[in-house]
C-alpha cells in the first residue's frame, strides 16, 4: 500500500510541473460523398391457401421449385445471386372458432448489381408475383465510400488547422488529439 501511495504521488506532482496547454483550438472537418445504389434486391411471393394443410405447402413447394429452377439458369455470384425467404403455413379459425382451413406463403429473394438480368428474370418467373424491390449499398462500394470520405475530410482538415493556425500567427499545427468517424 505505501509503494502504491507513494506512486499516485510522484504522478500527481508531475502532473502538476506540467503547464496546461496554450494555443490550443479544436477542429472539427467532414466530408460527404454521393454514391449510387449497386445492389438491387426482390423479393418474389406467393400464397395459397386450401382446406388440407399438405396440399397448400406442397402447391407453395411446387411454385418456389419451379421459381428456382429458372432462377438458377441464370445465376451468377456476386451478379445476381438467390436464397429462399419466409416459408410459412398458419392455420386459419372460422368467426365462430374452429379450424377452416389453412393459408400459406413462400418468397425467393433475388439480389445482385447486373439489374437487366434481374428484371427479365423477374418477368421469366410466373410462379411467384414480386412483393418488395430495395436498392441498397454492396459491401465493396459502401468501404471505397467510406475510404474517400475519411481521405477528403481529412484534407479538410489538416487545410483547415493550417488556415487558423496562420491566423493566429503561428507556423504550423500539432495535432493533440483525433476522433475519425
Amino acid at each position: 500500500f505505501a509503494c502504491g501511495a507513494a506512486l499516485v504521488f510522484a504522478v500527481a506532482s508531475a502532473l502538476a510541473q506540467v503547464p496546461p496547454p496554450q494555443g490550443v483550438v479544436s477542429l472539427a472537418a467532414s466530408a460527404t460523398i454521393e454514391v449510387p445504389r449497386d445492389l438491387m434486391t426482390v423479393t418474389l411471393s406467393t400464397t395459397r391457401e386450401g382446406a388440407d394443410a399438405a396440399l397448400v405447402q406442397a402447391q407453395l413447394q411446387q411454385a418456389l421449385d419451379a421459381a428456382l429452377a429458372e432462377a438458377r439458369k441464370v445465376a451468377m455470384p456476386g451478379q445476381l445471386d438467390l436464397q429462399t425467404g419466409n416459408f410459412s403455413l398458419m392455420p386459419r379459425y372460422a368467426p365462430k372458432g374452429g379450424l377452416s382451413g389453412w393459408q400459406g406463403s413462400a418468397e425467393l429473394i433475388v439480389e445482385g448489381r447486373d439489374l437487366p438480368a434481374i428484371g427479365q428474370l423477374v418477368g421469366r418467373i410466373t410462379t411467384l408475383t414480386v412483393a418488395r424491390v430495395g436498392y441498397s449499398l454492396s459491401r465493396e462500394v459502401r468501404e471505397k465510400a467510406e475510404g474517400d470520405a475519411g481521405a477528403q475530410a481529412i484534407a479538410r482538415y489538416r487545410a483547415k488547422a493550417a488556415d487558423v493556425a496562420r491566423q493566429f500567427g503561428y507556423a504550423g499545427y500539432t495535432i493533440r488529439e483525433v476522433n475519425v468517424n
